[in-house]
């Protein structure tokens, strides 16, 4: 891990996501309507599957159409980082207006680590873009299904900064509120909404997450319900799944606490080989650090194997100054996790 730095200006780019017939798209055809939208661009496989056209004021560059509300639509053609290394290419240009943002909408079947991959990992795109939210759509009706069969759910599940449930109002409210339950066991550092409790554009979609005006808000939800250690964290209740098949039988979410400061150096080197040998198996992590000789905390996320670079925050949120760390993993124990750091860090 390199050491923390402040960080300079670049673009977020959020990501919204979720299985198929999810609700993804009607979530994003209300964002692309609403007027503060519009210093967004956004990345879509097809202008159709959205329905722009009572939208569209016109084509403004190939694949590019300006909608009313003065957001930027673009149409991905090919990779990715072709269609953002583009879409910047013109914004320098002046061909499209000069957005703060981009949100991109992957298919169901996507994870969204390669996106995270592909931001992180990409020199010319590090210059101009980094990672911001991750917006997961759940859909109330079908969870049960999706996370006993498709292992795409969970990962899409688990790398969310965001979950917005769907079709709530065709269960039960006992049903949303245990589905609400088992989402805040497996993913505790998420924030969860109902999708009509939220508005078109704000925080919640369009936010920068640690690159907010408010960091440290941002970071004290990732503890505001602090995850006990669970294996198994989602019971499957589907008759003919053999519990053996299913891709969440390890899964468990725990926070790690250090009370005294922390040497970056030790710690990102525990840090990286913990990832290095077991980054498949760890999902996620969110953690603030009290490091020594500095004033204020820093906050390093990241998505399985993937790490953000390390964000300094402008002052702590409270009286609190442990160093806390939520992870969500497969198969590792919170007890081996909190004494391989011990034995790391006091060699």
């Amino acid at each position: 891990m390199p050491p923390p730095n402040p960080s300079f200006e670049v673009l977020p780019v959020n990501v919204i996501t979720g299985f198929l017939g999810s609700g993804k798209t009607t979530l994003l055809r209300r964002v692309l309507a609403s007027d503060g939208s519009g210093d967004t661009a956004v990345l879509i496989n097809e202008f159709g599957e959205i329905g722009i056209d009572h939208l569209l004021v016109g084509e403004i560059a190939p694949n590019a159409v300006l909608l009313k509300s003065g957001c930027v639509c673009c149409s991905i053609r090919g990779e990715l980082k072709d269609a953002l290394a583009g879409l910047f290419s013109q914004r320098q240009r002046g061909q499209v207006p000069a957005f703060r943002r981009v949100l991109v909408e992957t298919t169901g079947l996507a994870d969204p680590a390669p996106i995270v991959a592909t931001l992180l990992g990409d020199p010319v795109l590090r210059h101009h873009y980094r990672v911001g939210l991750i917006i997961t759509t759940v859909d109330c009706v079908n969870a049960e299904l999706h996370r006993s069969t498709q292992p795409e759910w969970w990962a899409q599940v688990t790398a969310a900064d965001r979950i917005v449930l769907t079709k709530s109002d065709l269960v039960s409210q006992q049903a949303c509120g245990l589905l609400t339950g088992e989402l805040r066991d497996l993913n505790p550092a998420a924030t969860l909404a109902l999708a009509q409790e939220v508005t078109e554009a704000d925080l919640f979609l369009l936010g920068h997450g640690l690159h907010d005006e408010e960091p440290s808000a941002e970071v004290k939800r990732w503890f505001e319900r602090s995850p006990r250690h669970r294996t198994g964290v989602l019971i499957e209740r589907l008759p003919g799944v053999q519990p053996s098949a299913l891709p969440h039988q390890d899964l468990a979410s725990f926070c790690v606490e250090f009370a005294n400061e922390i040497n970056w150096t030790a710690f990102g080197l525990w840090l990286s080989l913990l990832l290095h040998r077991h980054g498949k198996d760890i999902l996620r992590v969110k953690g603030i650090l009290n490091l020594a000789g500095l004033p204020f905390p820093v906050a390093i996320h990241g998505v399985q194997h993937l790490v953000h670079p390390p964000v300094h925050l402008p002052a702590w949120g409270d009286a609190d100054r442990r160093s806390r760390i939520v992870f969500i993993v497969r198969g590792i124990d919170q007890q081996w996790v909190e004494r391989s750091f011990h034995a790391f860090a006091h060699r």
